[in-house]
């Protein structure tokens, strides 16, 4: 079951070091401009990954094409994909080694979430960590 409650959603992103952001966008009008913004305001280190825009930088951080080129531990894959992709994003995530996947708002697929956790991952669905880490005192 993915992670649904205060409790363990706070201890997740409490424990955060390093988040791949997978979808990042370098559109300050995009989600996931914002919410990262935002995660770096609030200390965390976080890694742009999309393939179209790979090489350049997105609010000084440089971009990577995917998840394998990420040599650090991943702590949070916070996935800014549509509901289909997500489960590639998932399986990418699992041969990265991370340690847990995120998937945004009105972002759910069911197939891939079985696979993450099989594979020992915690998943948080259908929430965002700019809306949670306020919400929950962080």
């Amino acid at each position: 079951m993915p992670l649904t409650s205060d409790q363990d959603i706070a201890a997740l992103l409490k424990g955060a070091k390093l988040i791949a952001m997978v979808g990042a966008s370098d559109r300050p009008d995009r989600p996931s401009y914002g919410v990262m913004r935002f995660l770096l305001s609030h200390g965390y280190r976080v890694i742009p990954v999309n393939p179209q825009l790979a090489g350049e930088a997105i609010q000084g951080q440089p971009v990577l094409a995917t998840l394998d080129e990420i040599v650090e531990p991943i702590d949070i894959v916070d996935i800014f994909r549509n509901s289909a992709a997500a489960g590639a994003v998932i399986d990418d995530a699992i041969s990265a080694g991370a340690k847990a996947v995120w998937t945004q708002l009105g972002v759910f697929n069911d197939e891939g979430v079985a696979r993450g956790e099989a594979a020992g991952l915690k998943v948080v669905v259908n929430r965002c960590p700019a809306i949670e880490i306020p919400r929950l005192g962080i």
